[in-house]
This record gives C-alpha cells, structure tokens and sequence, in this order.
C-alpha cells in the first residue's frame, strides 16, 4: 500500500480506486493526479473493465488540490482540472464512495462521477472562495445541477462543509451508510452494473445524460431513438 493509488479488483470487471496520502488527507498532487489520469486511460480502454469505484483512505474522501505541492504560479494546475473532467468522459459509470471529507477539488471528483454513496462520517464543502480561487474543474457547472441553485450559492459562497445527512437531503448523494458498510454496498452496487450489458449501460448514460438538459419533449425524443437504434440493431433481449 506504498503507491498513492490502491488499485484492485474487488469483483469482475469492476475497478476500485483508492486515493493513499492519508498523511495529506489525500490531497492532489501531481503523482496522485497523474496515476489517476493513467488508470482512468485503462479504464475507459480495456473492456474488462465494466464500472469503477473512486474512494479514499482514512481519514479522508479528498481534501482537493495539495496547495504545498501546487504553489509555484506555474504550477500544472491545469493536470488537474484534465482529470477531474475526464471522468465524466470514460464512457463507464464511476461510483464515488465518499468515506471522509470531499473538499473543493474532491467534492468536483463526486459531481464528476455517475453518483455517490457516502458514509455517515463523509462532510461535502467548496472551499474555492476561502482561498481566493474559482473553480475550472466544474464545480460551478455541476454543483447546481446536483442541488439546485440555491444551495449551491450557500455552499460556494459560505464555504461551510455539510455533512452527509444534508448531503443526502440535498441530492448530492444517494444513499448514506454506516462506515463500515460504505464499501460493501459500493461493490455491490458496482457488482449489479458490471453483470449488465456495458453497450446497453452506456445507451442509458447517454439517454440520461443528454435528457437532463433537454426538454422533457427533447428527451422523450431522445429515448425513442436511441430505442429505435438499438433495435434496429437487433439487441433487444426481453429475457432475463
């Protein structure tokens, strides 16, 4: 456990990722960042793998950017950004297991990913006006999208974390564990996406992706043809 990314194989086809700079609550730097970036490239490659976990270990989900590592103004703070946005865009769902606090740059790592499951010690806060900083990695796109904009405002404006039981409330995350029961329930949630067709998991992605910022008649249309392609392909089963 010496790497600062834990990669397994907890069950087939699903690849668990777990941030180890405990020391630093599991801050990005540029290896962290860069080992992601590399296991996100398998990922999204190497059709073994059907869905992803990201989560960190003890204490902390991710404390974001490590800004003793990012400090120089030429830092590439910019690598950053890349990854966080590239998980949105692997084309495979990602699970966010949210064991501790997702701050600023960890809490764009939850929004980025399909959805999250957190555990009753998880605490969510954007911290980029505390810092004199904005976001380039979409948490002012995405962070409404995901609670509205209301509580958006109070959360990037006040700085001020919010724990899981808020979280759940608000629509940031699904379902709110014990601590010890957050990994489990995430392989298992993993484990049921993994058993489905992945060509008709990213149709579904898509259908929900696109819908939710379409119209409803938009994406009604939106579901009728990616129906009418699929069976014009010839892959609809009906059987379990």
């Amino acid at each position: 456990m010496d790497g600062v990314l834990i990669r397994e194989e907890p069950t087939a086809g699903v690849m668990l990722l777990t941030l180890n700079r405990p020391g630093r609550r599991n801050a990005l730097d540029l290896a962290l960042t860069d080992a992601l970036m590399e296991a996100f490239g398998e990922l999204r490659s190497d059709p073994r793998w059907r869905c992803a976990i990201l989560t960190g270990r003890a204490p902390a989900f991710c404390a974001g950017l490590d800004l003793n590592a990012f400090a120089a103004p030429d830092a590439p703070r910019g690598r950053v950004t890349e990854m966080i946005r590239s998980i949105a865009a692997l084309g495979k769902p990602v699970i966010a297991a949210v064991n501790g606090a997702a701050y600023t740059g960890g809490l764009e790592m939850v929004l980025a990913s399909d959805f999250a499951l957190a555990s009753e010690e998880a605490r969510f806060a954007d911290t980029h006006a505390m810092i004199g900083a904005l976001s380039g990695s979409g948490m002012g796109a995405r962070l409404p999208h995901a609670v509205g904009a209301r509580f958006a405002r109070q959360m990037m404006l006040a700085c001020q974390p919010v724990d899981a039981a808020t979280a759940l409330r608000a629509g940031l995350v699904n379902e709110v564990l014990p601590p010890d029961r957050l990994l489990p329930r995430a392989i298992e949630v993993a484990a049921a996406i993994a058993a489905h067709d992945p060509g008709l998991i990213a149709i579904a992605r898509d259908v929900i992706d696109r819908g939710t910022h379409a119209t409803l008649a938009e994406a009604l249309t939106i579901e009728t043809e990616a129906l009418e392609r699929r069976k014009a392909a010839g892959a609809m089963r009906w059987t379990r």
